[in-house]
């Protein structure tokens, strides 16, 4: 699995319309996506985090690159307030309850 973490601060009264734009996303049907996850900090809550998640570095690459999400991506930052730091990486573990 594949992904990246993006660190980031929502403007003022967008919170709304940044789950309401990871709703739209995580619809999309996008090829090897997995998941999303988006933490907003207690100490600050105009910082955000998101987690994405792809099956394959390439599924993620593909999305990256494509015309899609590019729009995607401008509809995203219209809400934040600064540029994202992006960090991408190859998820090397991974920690989930047992189904026993």
């Amino acid at each position: 699995m594949y992904g990246t973490i993006a660190r980031f601060q929502v403007k003022p009264g967008m919170e709304a319309k940044l789950d309401e734009l990871q709703q739209e996303f995580a619809a999309a049907a996008v090829p090897g996506f997995i998941t999303a996850y988006v933490y907003q900090m207690e100490a600050n809550p105009h910082d955000h985090y998101l987690v994405v998640v792809f099956e394959s570095q390439a599924a993620y690459q593909a999305n990256a690159n494509s015309p899609a999400q590019a729009a995607r991506y401008q509809q995203l930052r219209a809400v934040m307030a600064t540029d994202p730091e992006w960090h991408d990486g190859k998820i090397v573990s991974i920690s989930q309850p047992s189904a026993g």
